[in-house]
């Protein structure tokens, strides 16, 4: 951490949060084709304002025409397409996120918006903020409402903001943790008006025991009372997390504050949505973890997803491998379950049964295997080999 004057550390604080970041999207914003995001401008009963927002919505929605998708809330506007797009996009490539509508909403008074207190340190901008409340409930009330029923989406939804907006994310986090089911808090700005949000979001996590949801936090070369705020914020978190709640904290050194969210924005959504091929750090040695997995992924893409029957008995050739054969026939044995029609789910257990040298239980599931299929289905030959090659150590 560079040591700053507190004096300067305050005068930075206040320069990014004030113009850095919008100033950052904007240039960003010029990278892009803008020829394919959507403009809705509505009255706000909420704000007493037109409001507006840009909308991207994923590739496959015009070719499919009954599927239903989460939506990403971003502050701050358009300009932070490009790079959630870019970054989404990689992530869908490997079936490690699904397709998102982007609902950008853009600014009037982000000050005014964000921050849920007046500020009254005299280092910052005195006076300013404390329309978070109104913010919130024009998002709950009116934009959530509109983009629902205007757009097919479904109920998993995320916030992000980035500084100011960062701010934001806390605040709704901490006013109404079911509203969003992610939680996106690039830099906040935890300094406002004497560490205001970051006080109340220790008093959130203290006296919340469980809570579903994901929050994401960074911060860049940060220092002065932004950073201890910050640290100690970031710290109590860590060491109280309620149960229920992912909570993901980066560091950037060397980056500045307009660059966070640029810095961050793969972390936050890698750690966020889950693969479509369930890790193997995800299973915990119970059946159960894997069917827990893909009820929680399947929240996440809107749509029902199994677990792939191939992906079960990779999971049990992992403890063949490694001689945990109890393991291994348990995993088998509930891909069956799940795919009882399957060919290759009965060979897989009849591979754990040759393996641990069962001969007599893999003769039966082979020729389970053989019932199911026929000549032509492309395991055939390998099911057939396995059965002559039992026959023979059988008949020894």
């Amino acid at each position: 951490m560079k040591n700053w004057s507190l004096a300067k550390s305050i005068a930075a604080l206040v320069f990014w949060s004030v113009i850095a970041s919008p100033v950052c999207a904007q240039q960003a914003s010029d990278l892009f084709d803008e020829s394919t995001l959507l403009t809705d401008t509505f009255f706000s009963e909420a704000l007493n304002e037109n409001r507006t927002i840009t909308v991207q919505l994923p590739k496959s929605y015009g070719t499919a025409p009954g599927k239903k998708y989460p939506v990403i809330y971003r502050l701050d506007g358009k300009g932070n397409i490009p790079l959630m797009s870019g970054v989404l996009e990689r992530l869908q490539a490997a079936d490690a996120a699904p397709e998102v509508i982007i609902v950008a909403i853009e600014n009037t008074d982000r000050l005014r918006d964000f921050y849920p207190t007046v500020n009254q340190e005299p280092q910052g901008p005195v006076g300013i903020g404390g329309g978070a409340p109104k913010f919130l409930n024009f998002i709950e009330k009116e934009l959530i409402p509109f983009v629902d029923k205007k757009y097919r989406t479904h109920n998993f939804k995320v916030i992000a903001g980035a500084s100011a907006g960062g701010v934001f994310v806390l605040y709704a986090l901490q006013t109404n943790p079911e509203l969003f089911q992610a939680h996106l808090a690039y830099s906040a700005a935890v300094w406002w008006n004497y560490g205001a949000s970051a006080n109340s979001t220790k008093a959130f996590i203290s006296k919340t025991k469980n809570v579903n949801n994901y929050l994401y936090m960074n911060i860049g070369e940060e220092s002065g009372v932004m950073r201890e705020r910050y640290d100690d914020l970031q710290h109590f978190i860590a060491a109280n997390t309620p149960e229920g709640l992912m909570f993901i904290n980066d560091e950037f050194d060397n980056v500045p504050h307009a660059l966070t969210s640029a810095a961050g924005i793969f972390n936050a959504y890698q750690n966020l949505f889950l693969p479509l091929r369930m890790p193997l750090r995800a299973y915990t040695g119970e059946t159960s973890s894997i069917a827990d997995y893909y009820y929680r992924l399947s929240s996440q893409y809107g749509e029902q997803t199994a677990p792939p029957e191939w992906l079960v008995r990779e999971l049990g050739y992992h403890f063949v491998n490694n001689s945990n054969f109890e393991q291994a026939i348990k995993l088998f044995k509930y891909g069956i379950t799940l795919y009882p029609k399957k060919p290759d789910a009965y060979n897989g257990l009849a591979y754990g049964y040759e393996q641990s040298e069962k001969y007599e239980e893999s003769l039966a599931q082979v020729n389970k295997a053989l019932a199911l299929s026929g000549k032509d289905y492309e395991g055939y030959d390998v099911y057939l080999a396995r059965k002559e090659r039992l026959l023979k150590l059988l008949a020894q």
